[in-house]
């Protein structure tokens, strides 16, 4: 009656557990994200596939996420870790081997009763469980628990890199297009004014146009072969980072000509709640931290108390080798470890005190990941707003430059101006147009921002 009692103690102790109630931090934020509502999809149940309509560019993040070895080092962190977590969940189970061994000793004769030396011999074969810790107090569970959270954070760690990884390829394709646009309209600008330069050169031959009105055509025909040339070295500069996160050449069959080109992506819903942005792969890792950290107080605590660990085997015992499965042979032994920490100079405390403060910082860090995330989604709708404002005004100005350009030439045609107005026009209408394709990119890329922000594209 008293073993089956103190069987059902040790069963009773070795459920417990000394690790602290897991609670959630409140979020620092406000309960609702800024901005209006509005009909659109909510990013974080909506697959980057889904997101980005157009195909090019969904080959090239394919690509990417097929090649890049920032993502490539990522899923193999999470291998190991998970490696790390089996062999930490391992030792809640006792390990089972086998070993034999012999031994043949002599025994001077100073040693022996007869005051004759000899040789004995002894022969074993055992199999049992090598040092199996009871879990009494959970510092086992505690640690494996550790373990599988620390995991869990690696793997959304991994889903942040695909995040980062999705968006900035996009965004790298983006600019990309933008330049390539830019390009082309500074390669139809320098046609336009190398075909009015002839023609002041003719008009200046036939004495209607002057030296400077000359000279002034030329500097536009140099101003514009200045930008061809910039932008094409910006073009070089686009390639190389998009195929930096490639991996590889970008396929000749998806490169951009231009933004204009490019199916827009998927309208994303506002007015939402702040606890979409719990979805997002970094407050997810942040949380996964503060529970290893809530875990390994419990490993601490549990480190106060008595550890009991069994070692245990059956086997056969015999003086002959021969002899060893004979009957008669059959040996066991259990081996039972109490260790009770008495005196460690304060470490045992101060390792606690250690994982309370560690608790401590993961809070704060999880808190500042979702006021990081708040503050990001904040600035994306912010800019939306303003860069739909922008383009509509934008668009405005290049009609009225337009009509300014054709005023401008008629005229200088009619010989009321010089040439010097139709420079100016053409230079604010390029300029106007250059600023146009470099604020639809940004137009463009604070949608991909928006989209990783409110926790897509994992």
């Amino acid at each position: 009656m008293r073993n089956a009692i103190s069987i059902l103690c040790l069963v009773a102790l070795a459920g417990c557990s000394l690790m602290p109630d897991y609670q959630r931090p409140d979020a620092p934020v406000p309960a609702s994200l800024p901005g209006p509502a509005g009909d659109g999809a909510v990013a974080a149940e909506l697959g980057w596939q889904e997101f980005l309509v157009d195909e090019h560019l969904r080959a090239v993040v394919e690509q990417a996420l097929a090649n890049n070895r920032d993502l490539r080092i990522a899923a193999l962190n999470v291998e190991k870790v998970a490696a790390l977590v089996r062999l930490q969940r391992s030792e809640l189970s006792p390990g089972f081997g086998a070993q034999a061994a012999g031994e043949r000793r002599r025994i001077p004769e100073k040693m022996t009763d007869s005051g004759v030396a000899r040789t004995t011999a002894q022969y074993a074969v055992e199999v049992g469980f090598l040092s199996w810790e009871i879990d009494l107090f959970g510092r086992i569970r505690s640690l494996s628990a550790s373990a599988l959270e620390q995991y869990l954070a690696t793997e959304e760690a991994a889903r942040a890199v695909q995040v980062a990884l999705v968006s900035g390829t996009a965004v790298s394709y983006l600019r990309l297009a933008a330049d390539a646009e830019g390009y082309r309209l500074a390669q139809a600008t320098l046609a336009a004014q190398s075909d009015a330069l002839e023609l002041v050169r003719a008009s200046r031959d036939a004495g209607v146009a002057s030296d400077l009105d000359l000279r002034q055509a030329e500097s536009q025909v140099e101003a514009a072969r200045v930008s061809v040339a910039e932008l094409a070295g910006a073009m070089a500069v686009d390639r190389h980072a998009l195929e930096l996160l490639l991996g590889g050449p970008l396929p000749p069959e998806h490169a951009p000509e231009g933004l204009a080109a490019l199916a827009p992506t998927t309208e994303l819903a506002g007015g939402l709640s702040s606890e979409v942005l719990l979805a997002r792969p970094d407050i997810r890792a942040a949380e996964h931290r503060l529970r290893a950290a809530n875990a390994d107080i419990g490993a601490a605590r549990a480190a106060f108390f008595p550890r009991i660990t069994l070692t245990g085997a059956l086997g056969t015992l015999s003086s002959e080798l021969s002899g060893l499965f004979e009957s008669g042979t059959r040996t066991w032994r259990v081996a039972p470890l109490v260790q009770l920490p008495l005196y460690a100079g304060g470490g045992l405390r101060a390792r606690l005190e250690a994982t309370k403060i560690e608790r401590e910082i993961a809070a704060a860090s999880y808190e500042k990941a979702i006021q990081t995330a708040f503050a990001e989604v904040a600035d994306a709708l912010e800019l939306r707003g303003t860069l739909q404002e922008q383009l509509a005004a934008h668009d405005r100005l290049v009609v009225a430059l337009r009509e300014t350009l054709r005023l401008a030439e008629e005229r200088y045609r009619a010989g009321v101006d010089g040439y010097l107005g139709v420079l100016v026009a053409q230079r604010g209408l390029f300029a106007a147009e250059q600023a146009g394709v470099y604020l639809r990119f940004a137009e463009r890329s604070n949608r991909i921002a928006l989209y990783r922000a409110l926790g897509g594209g994992g």
